[in-house]
């Protein structure tokens, strides 16, 4: 007996359990909630229309959330083409624990506890809001489908169209009067290009480049007023503003990227602005300097004027080479792997394709800094003897006795011997030879007297240090004599020269002494 009360009291206490539970689901002031109202299913739209008007997230019964939400919208749509015009259409039934949503005698939708729980809501309010919201969406849906909506949008996109037919031609009227006032202003206003003497383009064709510049703009001017106007009249109508939002989409989405890079932008500008103008006066103090430094208006010991310009160029080189390595992570697309692969593939490119290039610019930082010679100066390389012209960090211009230009790539410099005449004849005074023969019959004294006289005849040879007399051989035949000079003018030797073969022939003629050896015998009878 005591067996079948203990029972019958946990039936009891299991029954009180179940009512507790079930009275706080109903009354959101408790607590306790039931277990079974915790979310399982993910949300499901409800669309019946174009918008969505909210979402369910519990199944009720054997029905899923997503077969509630097909229902749900099916009756929401047979519901509005059977819409009458009284604002109680739509009502709220108590169907035991539920609510349902009517429409006369067909139920649009149940509203259960654990619909309520899941939006935190008593199944009222959550009813009451369901019921408004549905009612609007159905009105708001008659409403664009009404047959006076429907002539008013069509009225709109008419209207859409002819002012845009009248844009176009206001814009067509206003680019052919600036085309008129663009020919009358040729050879007055709209005048020839000129490059100094050169004349790059005609006041013609510059009207001509003018008049094809203001048609591609009118062009796109129209493109992009028949590009806006296409959406908007889309937009007239809820099936298609979808459209009407992609195809603006396609305009602002772009505009709007750009605005923002740019805005974001703006510090790394600011920054590389400030970067920039720092680098700039430094590279104009040093350009200072290096021209203190060329007129002699400011002395270093050990660093030579000609060395101010080559110099002050190498470290503007650096400096810009520093600065971009500076800007570089601020620029825009810095760390994009195609900006990147871009910049490698033109290092690679410059350094396989450069190597001769580099040598050359290597050869003539050499040169500028062994200074071997100036511009002007008067040199022989390997057989080759003239003035130099240019001197460049690529090559090296010479200008020959004949006045024949030759380039020589500085490398090539490097590596041929190079004689500076210039240089010698103002520090040292230049040496000019030449050498003759005699024979033994002739007294060597007589000869050097010869010599030496031919040379006192000679113009622009110095008399300090006085020219001397060698003798350079003495072969089987005859002695061989070397009679040198000195000059202060390399630009001279070849005058100097011919001067000097004149005055010994003169002289010698003059002293009865044949200018021969004893391989040939004039014949003096």
């Amino acid at each position: 007996m005591s067996k079948f009360y203990t029972m019958r009291f946990l039936l009891i206490c299991s029954i009180f359990l179940c009512s507790f539970v079930t009275v706080s689901g109903q009354n959101d002031s408790l607590v306790v909630k039931p277990v079974s109202t915790k979310k399982t299913y993910a949300p499901e739209p409800i669309v019946p229309f174009r918008d969505t008007l909210f979402y369910v997230g519990c199944n009720l019964g054997s029905f899923s959330p997503t077969e509630r939400a097909t229902s749900i919208t099916q009756k929401i749509r047979n519901v509005s083409k059977e819409w009458d015009v009284f604002a109680d259409s739509l009502t709220i039934l108590t169907e035991g624990n539920v609510l349902e949503i009517a429409y006369h005698d067909v139920v649009v939708m149940t509203i259960t506890e654990t619909d309520a729980v899941l939006e935190g809501k008593t199944q009222q309010v959550l009813a009451n809001e369901y019921k408004d919201i549905i009612q609007k969406a159905i009105l708001q849906y008659l409403k664009d489908t009404g047959w006076l909506t429907i002539l008013w949008r069509v009225f709109l996109v008419l209207l859409i169209i002819m002012v845009q037919y009248f844009l176009i031609r206001i814009v067509n009227l206003l680019f052919r009067k600036i085309a008129v006032k663009v020919r009358e202003q040729k050879g007055k206003t709209i005048n020839s290009i000129r490059i100094k003497s050169y004349k790059l383009m005609g006041a013609g064709k510059m009207t001509k480049a003018i008049l094809f510049v203001l048609n591609i703009l009118r062009y796109a001017i129209i493109f992009l007023m028949l590009y806006l106007s296409i959406p908007l009249a889309f937009s007239v109508f809820p099936a298609t503003r979808n459209i009407a939002n992609i195809l603006f989409g396609y305009v602002l989405k772009p505009f709007k990227t750009i605005l923002l890079g740019v805005a974001g932008f703006i510090p790394n500008l600011i920054t590389i602005v400030v970067i920039v103008i720092v680098f700039r006066y430094l590279i104009k103090g040093l350009h200072y300097l290096a021209e203190e430094i060329d007129k002699g208006r400011l002395t270093l010991k050990g660093f030579y004027p000609d060395w101010a310009h080559p110099t002050f160029n190498i470290i503007k080189t650096l400096l810009y080479a520093f600065m971009f390595v500076v800007i570089f992570p601020y620029l825009p697309g810095s760390d994009s792997k195609v900006f990147q692969g871009v910049s490698v593939f033109i290092g690679v490119v410059f350094s396989l394709g450069s190597s001769s290039i580099i040598s050359n610019v290597v050869s003539g930082l050499v040169l500028t800094y062994m200074r071997p010679f100036k511009v002007g100066d008067r040199i022989k390389i390997g057989d080759l003897i003239g003035n130099v012209v240019e001197k460049t960090p690529f090559v090296t211009r010479i200008r020959t006795l004949k006045n024949e230009e030759v380039t020589i790539p500085n490398s090539g410099i490097m590596s041929a011997q190079t004689f500076n005449y210039t240089h010698s004849a103002s520090i040292y005074g230049l040496i000019l030879h030449t050498k003759l023969t005699f024979g033994y019959d002739t007294p060597w004294r007589k000869v050097h007297e010869l010599l030496l006289e031919a040379a006192k005849r000679t113009p622009d040879v110095l008399e300090t240090p006085k020219p001397f007399v060698l003798q350079t051989a003495l072969d089987d035949f005859y002695a061989e004599y070397q009679l040198n000079v000195y000059v202060n003018d390399a630009d001279k030797m070849t005058q100097v020269y011919t001067a000097l073969h004149q005055n010994v022939q003169d002289v010698f003629s003059e002293a009865g002494v044949e200018i021969t050896s004893p391989h040939f015998y004039a014949n003096q009878q």
